[in-house]
């Protein structure tokens, strides 16, 4: 098998831009790094190009996923609009509800049924990947990155409560808001692991299904968050895929034979999205599997020269310009047996 550093030095140019002329034009016009905006011209054609940067300034409509372990959902949208919320169903999502209307008083994050766990803020792609991991009662979960706990509390919706999930953070603060968010939302087939993720591979667990929701650049988020647009050099780029790599290849281990491993990020960046599954895909046994059902685009095969595994075209990603949400990257990968 590959080692990771040499296959960080196998593509290492991925990690070398020399933005052209026009990418500093259009990083002055947008106010973006002109080296993003270099391999933002490897990926979109040259009319959607400008058409994804001015989305990125296009605010995103809040979403909610109801939680109907504590609450029926047609009861919710009532009682919300009760207040002088106005909610639209996302005709793909089970449990998730645009926020078309708000009223001035109470805030979203301020309403009895937010305290009482109804629902969760959360962004639409943010809510595929445990859909696309589907988890049941019969499952044994691990969330590698769980914090705060958006996809921990969906995970245990879906299971009804019932199975386990390992949950593991590392930061005692990120898991203090993590453990509030499990007992604000009633999960309570969650055991929380403060620990980095590594320690697991020296134990003899494993799990049917994993969920690999990366820390990432963030490079999804630029509707939400503007400062992503100068935020990420090119250095933290790499250093992001890097703990990447690590943490899928530590996901291969903890996976029994057949097991399902979701990986995801709130990135658009191939640099941390198909080459990290071509990874996967080529030298850590694991298979991608389609995922169908959503309004999504298909992974991208050949970047900046590199032609990815034909497998990353089973992968999905979001885009604020084509689908109204925050940037996203998800794919399922099953483990071969051994």
């Amino acid at each position: 098998m590959m080692s990771i550093n040499d296959y960080i030095k196998k593509y290492s140019h991925l990690f070398e831009v020399s933005p052209t002329y026009k990418a500093r034009e259009l990083s002055v016009k947008y106010g973006f790094l002109d080296y993003m905006i270099e391999r933002y011209m490897n990926m979109f054609y040259d009319d959607e190009l400008e058409d994804f940067l001015y989305h990125c300034s296009v605010p995103i409509r809040k979403s909610i996923r109801c939680n109907d372990l504590l609450i029926n959902c047609n009861d919710l949208v009532n009682r919300l609009e009760d207040k002088g919320f106005k909610l639209e169903k996302v005709s793909w999502l089970p449990h998730g509800y645009r926020v078309i209307n708000s009223p001035k008083s109470p805030s979203l994050g301020a309403t009895i049924e937010y305290l009482s766990g109804y629902y969760y803020i959360q962004g639409v792609a943010s809510m595929v990947p445990p859909y696309v991991l589907s988890p049941t009662e019969k499952d044994i979960v691990l969330d590698m990155a769980a914090a705060p706990g958006s996809k921990t509390t969906q995970l245990s919706q879906l299971m009804r409560n019932k199975g386990v999930i390992l949950a593991v953070e590392k930061s005692r603060e990120r898991a203090r808001k993590l453990f509030s968010n499990l007992n604000r939302m009633g999960a309570t087939n969650v055991i929380i692991l403060r620990s980095d993720v590594k320690v697991l591979s020296k134990t003899s667990l494993r799990f049917t299904k994993i969920l690999l929701d990366a820390p990432c650049s963030g490079e999804g988020l630029i509707p939400i968050d503007p400062s992503r647009r100068t935020k990420t050099t090119l250095q933290d780029l790499k250093n992001f895929s890097v703990l990447q790599l690590e943490l899928i290849t530590i996901a291969s281990e903890l996976l029994e034979d057949r097991g399902i491993l979701v990986y995801s990020t709130c990135s658009i960046a191939p640099e941390e999205d198909e080459f990290i599954v071509n990874y996967a895909l080529e030298y850590l046994g694991l298979e991608s599997i389609p995922i169908t059902g959503y309004p999504a685009e298909k992974g991208i095969e050949e970047f900046r020269g590199i032609k990815f595994n034909s497998g990353v075209k089973n992968c999905i990603r979001f885009y604020p310009h084509k689908n109204g949400t925050e940037g996203f990257f998800v794919c399922m990968m099953r483990k071969h047996d051994n």
